[in-house]
């Protein structure tokens, strides 16, 4: 979800204003398929949060995005998400961690690992995402995907699969959009400009750089507000946790 708002959607406790979700704003349609790792959850039947399949069993989702592992579904190789597609899996979760340091307060380490009670299948439609061993660098280009809210105010989910073209911004640009608020488990993507951005049903979605995931969606300030960017929780500060916990778990 886009962030502080999105944490109060969530029931959150966070000190910020509740602006808005987190959808993609001014985005484009995926191609179709184009994103085989993305995942979205239900929760009780409804539209949750996104994510990101790592292993036949693994998906990488963000901490804010929890719920007690029964009321969860995993939707995996989907498109159109008003269509039967003949490519979808829909998976029961099993268990979800939150990594152990999160903080829902000011969402310090917004990271959590999702297990799903049968192993996805793999096929053209549904494939793992390569995690990001470096951390992001200032300038390069990403993508970031999901189904979220399509409008500033108001809701408006997509039917389609939705993609935006972000770049990683430099932390000292984060830090002058969110003064005393970003930590070094978290970085920005996007426009100062606004315009352009991922917003409230995309927490815990992909941030895609090179063909790896690098980012999760985690908050911010409205939805593509000038001066305010989404923010992003770094994976390659997870690696050995993510490992221990595909390992162990």
């Amino acid at each position: 979800m886009h962030s502080l708002w999105v944490l109060l959607f969530l029931g959150v406790a966070v000190a910020a204003p509740l602006d808005d979700d987190d959808k993609i704003i001014n985005g484009y349609e995926c191609a179709s398929h184009s994103q085989p790792w993305q995942v979205y959850f239900t929760y009780n039947g409804n539209r949750w949060c996104g994510g990101s399949l790592i292993t036949a069993r693994w998906i990488i989702s963000a901490a804010h995005c929890y719920k007690q592992p029964k009321t969860l579904i995993a939707h995996l190789g989907e498109h159109d998400t008003t269509t039967e597609e003949g490519t979808e899996q829909h998976i029961q979760v099993e268990k979800a961690y939150q990594y152990f340091h999160y903080n829902q307060y000011n969402v310090d380490h917004d990271f959590m690992m999702v297990k799903l009670a049968e192993p996805a299948q793999f096929n053209q439609y549904v494939q793992p995402i390569p995690i990001a061993t470096s951390c992001p660098t200032a300038g390069s280009q990403c993508l970031v995907s999901g189904w979220g809210n399509l409008k500033t105010s108001g809701v408006q989910y997509p039917k389609k699969l939705q993609c935006l073209d972000v770049p990683v911004l430099s932390d000292s640009s984060c830090k002058s959009s969110y003064p005393n608020k970003i930590t070094n488990n978290m970085f920005c993507a996007g426009y100062i400009e606004g315009g352009k951005d991922s917003c409230q049903a995309n927490s815990g979605g992909p941030l895609i750089c090179n063909g790896e995931l690098y980012g999760v969606v985690s908050w911010g300030q409205g939805c593509a507000q000038t001066g305010y960017p989404g923010v992003y929780t770094k994976v390659c500060i997870y690696n050995d946790w993510i490992q221990n916990v595909v390992d162990n778990y």
